[in-house]
């Protein structure tokens, strides 16, 4: 089971998404044991790891906002002074051995350490929306992954069901379908995906969604580069890019209209929305020489600062209760 992508991803470039939906299940709200036991299965317990972005690097900076987010959210993230941030790179998968060459979702997961003791995290992807719009869903979509115990290898089928069943899937689908994996962690937008909503000093709220935009440009690796390079590149890329010089992204901050889906993170916000840049990220410090441990940080995006606050999204819900199943395990596992 090692370096290898989710088998969903084998099936982007020939999936159709025209084939009618077989008939609803029932959508009961699965427990985050389940989810996470699912994760296991699919490429064994790697003691005191995550269950999923388990292959991860850590990173350490400052953020610094600007005006104009001040202006949108009382949260001291945006107070205009520097800030200290504790950042973790990752891979999706339960698998910390698993190839960057494949085409898997990459993460980054930032922590702020705010003035008075206060924290603030952000746990995005480096693609605009996510693959399940319900937990169920997405235990679903785990649970047809699952390798055969006799044969090691995962039912297609199983999987093509899913797709043709889940017509929301196809956003995520297929920007994973044109996108090879980046050139560098540092070469690659991070999207919120879920959103959020920012409240001003005068309790006036405001929906938004972010992105994080790098100052390095976006860049993607080629076909064959997908077969040549080594499988742990984007570390080693990223710890090469640190040794010349402070990385810097942008905080992009989209603003939402009515009618725009808050509680869907599988279908995109349109294109024209207004957007401010809110602030710069500026990571100075990679792997051994960042400062704070990220691997023991439970990055759940619902720890947020007064000022921000989270949506009625079903996933984001959700994961606090996955995050804290992944992050007992593992330190129980470390302890032993």
């Amino acid at each position: 089971m090692r370096n290898r992508a989710f088998p969903i991803l084998a099936l982007l470039a020939s999936a159709s998404f025209g084939l009618p939906p077989a008939e609803a299940w029932a959508q009961e709200e699965p427990s985050a044991d389940a989810v996470i036991a699912t994760f296991e299965k699919l490429s064994g317990v790697h003691a005191g790891l995550r269950r999923n972005h388990a292959k991860g690097l850590c990173a350490s900076g400052s953020f610094q906002a600007s005006a104009d987010a001040g202006a949108l959210s009382a949260s001291t993230l945006f107070s205009g002074q520097s800030v200290p941030v504790t950042a973790r790179f990752s891979v999706s998968g339960p698998d910390p051995a698993v190839a960057d060459t494949l085409k898997n979702p990459i993460g980054m997961a930032l922590q702020f350490q705010l003035p008075g003791g206060e924290l603030q995290n952000m746990t995005m992807i480096q693609v605009p929306v996510f693959l399940a719009a319900k937990p169920a869903d997405f235990l679903e979509l785990l649970q047809a992954q699952v390798p055969d115990p006799a044969t090691g290898k995962t039912d297609p089928e199983k999987l093509k069901t899913y797709v043709a069943n889940h017509p929301e899937f196809k956003n995520f689908a297929g920007w994973m379908a044109t996108h090879n994996p980046p050139a560098s962690y540092a070469e690659t937008a991070f999207y919120s995906v879920h959103a959020f909503k920012f409240v001003d000093s005068g309790k006036k709220a405001q929906w938004v969604k972010w992105r994080f935009e790098p100052r390095d440009g976006e860049k993607f690796i080629s076909d064959e580069e997908m077969t040549t390079l080594p499988k742990d590149f984007l570390a080693a890329r990223l710890s090469e890019r640190a040794q010349k010089g402070p990385i810097l992204w942008d905080m992009v901050v989209v603003l939402g209209e009515k009618d725009d889906p808050i509680d869907n993170p599988t279908i995109p916000w349109p294109a024209n929305r207004r957007e401010i840049k809110a602030g710069t990220l500026t990571l100075t410090k990679v792997g051994e020489d960042a400062a704070g441990q990220c691997e023991d940080i439970n990055y759940d995006p619902n720890l947020v600062s007064a000022g921000i606050e989270t949506s009625p999204d079903p996933i984001l819900a959700f994961r606090s209760s996955a995050y804290a199943v992944s992050y007992g395990k593992r330190l129980d596992e470390k302890a032993k």
